[in-house]
């Protein structure tokens, strides 16, 4: 797995600096509305090889003295404890945490909104915490007359029911957790109380994918589809584009869908024609024109959507979405000519589990395999036995190899091993006493203090960050927790690692 770069960050944020600037130049202020992730934006460093996952931010660094910052999150998602997958935390936990990023980068945030507030105990919960910490919040409710009713929507019975968040500054990025945090809504409910009060403001939307100036058909948009089955967006050609340039953009069915609408609101807004003719015209996306290896890009972009495949389907058994989600990825895969079977470590990881199948042949259990492909190519498989799961065997026998130290040698004292699994039986009553990864890196660190071989290769622990791994199992939990900490790329088969229920 000899990493390669396909994206030239450089260029990137010269070029959507630069037009951000530009848009702003047309307006008294701007409020910037950022579609996909403010930080950590893992999946277009996937598909874009080379691509920073904090770009954004480095972005609104560099903007910061004309910038400040307006935090969105629906009240619904408070009150189901929706989870950004990639950290595992709710996404209320998520803006709290985003906050204090932001702080750190050196970017105001003006304030937190809950939107489409409906009273829900959790939302007036969160608002609480928030500002008895010192945040400013607003509160939302659904806008009246939504989405039809536009002479309602614009007006004191309306947008003007949202409570105007005082800003300072020229440039207002309007951001949130996830789609439907309630940031367009936000942005245009800003923008009719500016002009009220005499203020030229505009609207446009920092955008990464789709990207325009890629074909309808690229891996790079094709894997976009596949990031956003679960709530059944798709590419299409933005017809309203076409017809205004005679040029062809793709833009997603959601963003075109509501253009009409969307014209008509700022049209109603400003009191004069729309200043955008297209939702092309509306985005600020220089993605596309920081390609610089598209043969590099394309492979990365068709492995995210098999990644996705595993995770929906995972998901799908857990009951998190529907069996249409796992069906759309699949026809995805199938316009690309790829199957599941050609992500590299799947098939090694399978073989894994077959072979402890056989070690303990006779025995009841559930055998699971696990592998990871190494900077240089070299996979690693592990497996799973009494002692420890498959994820726990993998990293070690990863870091073994890293550190160059021979496999019969053992990095964790089996001492520590007895009493670990004598602790979880009989002081915490465990039921499983095999050891998870969570587990498995408390007890190398301990045996590191007094074994130089376990110490070398604890410090190989990091070049696992961003390799490609695959288990026959879903991790339980202190496997995943232990996983997204070392930031493996991990996909799992739709299996349980265990009968018991309460793991899951």
């Amino acid at each position: 797995m000899v990493f390669e770069k396909g994206f030239d960050n450089e260029k990137y944020l010269k070029e959507q600096s630069s037009t951000i600037l530009e848009r702003v130049k047309k307006f008294d202020k701007l409020y910037l509305e950022f579609g996909g992730k403010l930080m950590y934006d893992y999946h277009a460093a996937r598909v874009l090889p080379g691509y920073d996952p904090n770009i954004k931010m480095k972005l609104l660094q560099k903007l910061r003295d004309r910038a400040e910052v307006i935090f969105c999150i629906y009240a619904g998602d408070i009150e189901r404890k929706k989870l950004r997958a990639d950290f595992g935390i709710t996404y209320d936990s998520d803006a709290l945490r985003l906050i204090d990023e932001l702080h750190e980068w050196g970017i105001d945030t003006t304030s937190v909104v809950i939107t489409r507030f409906e009273n829900q105990i959790s939302a007036k919960v969160f608002r609480n915490k928030l500002e008895r910490r010192g945040v400013k919040v607003y509160v939302h409710a659904p806008t009246p007359g939504y989405p039809t009713d536009v002479d309602t929507i614009v007006s004191d019975s309306g947008y003007g029911l949202h409570q105007f968040i005082e800003t300072k500054k020229p440039i207002v990025v309007v951001t949130g957790p996830g789609p439907g945090s309630g940031k367009l809504a936000t942005c245009l409910a800003q923008c009719y109380h500016e002009y009220k009060r005499g203020v030229k403001a505009g609207y446009a939307k920092f955008e990464t994918f789709p990207i325009w100036n890629l074909p309808l058909k690229h891996p790079v948009n094709i894997a976009y589809e596949a990031a956003t089955a679960d709530i059944h967006d798709f590419n299409c050609i933005d017809s309203f584009h076409l017809d205004a340039y005679n040029q062809i953009a793709i833009n997603y069915n959601r963003d075109v869908e509501a253009f009409p609408l969307l014209r008509k609101i700022i049209e109603k807004i400003t009191n004069a024609p729309s200043y955008y003719k297209s939702p092309t015209d509306m985005g600020v996306n220089r993605a596309g024109f920081a390609i610089t290896n598209d043969e590099i890009v394309i492979k990365a972009a068709t492995q995210e959507v098999i990644r996705r495949y595993f995770r929906y389907s995972c998901e799908y058994i857990l009951g998190l979405v529907d069996k249409e989600a796992v069906h759309r990825v699949e026809l995805l895969l199938e316009e690309l000519k790829v199957r599941p079977e050609e992500r590299s470590v799947v098939q090694p990881a399978r073989l894994a589990a077959k072979e402890a199948e056989k070690k303990r042949k006779g025995n009841d259990g559930i055998f699971c395999g696990a592998a990871i492909e190494l900077p240089d190519g070299k996979i690693i498989t592990g497996q799973n036995s009494p002692l420890m799961h498959a994820s726990s065997a993998l990293v070690l026998n990863a870091i073994k190899y890293l550190a160059g130290i021979p496999d019969s040698v053992h990095l964790l004292s089996p001492n520590i091993i007895d009493s670990l699994s004598h602790f979880k039986k009989d002081i915490l009553h465990g039921k499983m006493l095999s050891l998870d990864l969570e587990e498995t890196l408390i007890a190398l660190n301990i045996n590191a203090t007094f074994n130089p071989e376990t110490k070398m290769a604890m410090e190989k622990l990091k070049e696992l960050r961003g390799c490609e791994m695959h288990l026959t199992h879903m991790p339980t939990p202190g496997d995943e927790a232990g996983l997204r900490k070392l930031g493996v790329n991990l996909t799992s088969d739709p299996n349980f690692a265990t009968k018991q229920l309460f793991l899951y």
